[in-house]
C-alpha cells in the first residue's frame, strides 16, 4: 500500500483520541475487514451457514463481520438482496435512528444515496408506513441506486435524481434528512489504494465547501424537530466535526449522543 499523505496525519494529530502507530498499522494490514448486513426478513441464522460470520457487529443488529471475502457474486442469496455488503463503520446510523419518534409515519429523505448501503439500512429500520426518497444527484450512479433497492424489495421507497435545491422547495416536508456527503475518501485508504494517490488538502478544502453547500440546500426540507444525520467516509476534522460546527452556527440545532453496548 502506498504511503497515507503526510499532511492527512499532521490534520488528525489533534483529533481527539488519535492514535497515529494504531492508524498506520491497520492501514498497513493486508486484508481489510470484511462485513455484511442482513435483510431482516430474507434470511434466517439457519442459511447464513454458508457465510465466513465471525463476530456480530455490535452497533447494528444485523451487522455481521466475516473472517475472509467470499465471492459474492456466485451467491444466489446475495443476487436475491438476502444481505448487502456493507463496511461496518457505515452502519452506525442505526445508533442515530434510535433518536427518531417512532409514533407516526416517518418520512426519510436520503440525500446522497448511491449505491443504496444507507438507504438499504435505513429501509430495513423503518416500518411499512414510513416513506424513504433516496436520491442521487449524479445521473450516471442512479442505476447502481435503483439496482440495489430493487433488490432489497421494499415497496415504501421511492428514487429520484435531483439535485438538493430540488428538495429544499420542499418546506418541512422530511422527519429525517441523512446527508452522506461527498468527501476526499480517506476512509477508503484500505480498500481503495488509488485513493491515496487521489487525496489531497486542495481536495479536503473543496470538499468541505461542497458539503457545506449540500446542507444549505436541503435544509428547509427537514421538518422543525426533524433529525439530521450528517457522514461521510473521510477522516480529516475539516470534513467532519468542522462542517457539524458549522450546522450549528447556521441552523437551531443540538447534538444527540449515540451509544451501543
Amino acid at each position: 500500500m502506498p504511503t497515507l499523505p503526510a499532511a492527512l496525519l499532521k490534520q488528525l494529530t489533534a483529533a481527539p483520541g488519535f492514535d497515529e502507530p494504531a492508524f498506520v498499522a491497520v492501514h498497513a494490514a493486508a486484508q481489510p475487514p470484511v462485513s455484511v448486513r442482513l435483510h431482516p426478513k430474507k434470511i434466517t441464522p439457519e442459511e447464513t451457514e454458508h457465510l465466513p460470520i465471525a463476530a456480530p457487529v455490535l452497533w447494528a443488529e444485523q451487522g455481521r463481520y466475516l473472517s475472509e471475502r467470499p465471492v459474492f457474486s456466485l451467491d444466489p442469496l446475495w443476487h436475491a438482496g438476502a444481505y448487502y455488503v456493507q463496511e461496518a463503520s457505515s452502519m452506525a446510523i442505526e445508533l442515530a435512528w434510535q433518536h427518531v419518534p417512532q409514533q407516526q409515519p416517518v418520512k426519510v429523505l436520503d440525500l446522497c444515496a448511491a449505491p443504496g448501503g444507507k438507504s438499504t439500512h435505513l429501509l430495513s429500520l423503518m416500518k411499512p408506513k414510513d416513506v424513504l426518497v433516496t436520491n442521487e444527484v449524479i445521473s450516471s450512479r442512479v442505476n447502481i441506486l435503483l439496482e440495489n433497492i430493487t433488490r432489497w424489495g421494499n415497496a415504501n421507497v421511492l428514487v429520484t435524481n435531483n439535485d438538493p435545491k430540488d428538495f429544499g422547495q420542499l418546506d418541512g416536508l422530511f422527519d429525517v434528512l441523512l446527508i452522506d456527503a461527498p468527501c476526499s475518501g480517506s476512509g477508503l485508504f484500505r480498500r481503495d489504494p488509488e485513493a491515496i494517490r487521489e487525496w489531497s488538502e486542495d481536495n479536503v478544502a473543496l470538499c468541505w465547501q461542497r458539503q457545506q453547500r449540500i446542507i444549505a440546500d436541503a435544509w428547509n426540507a427537514l421538518a422543525p424537530g426533524g433529525i439530521f444525520m450528517y457522514t461521510t467516509c473521510s477522516f480529516s476534522p475539516e470534513e467532519d466535526e468542522a462542517v457539524v460546527d458549522w450546522v450549528h452556527q447556521q441552523f437551531d440545532v443540538e447534538s444527540l449522543a449515540c451509544y451501543y453496548s
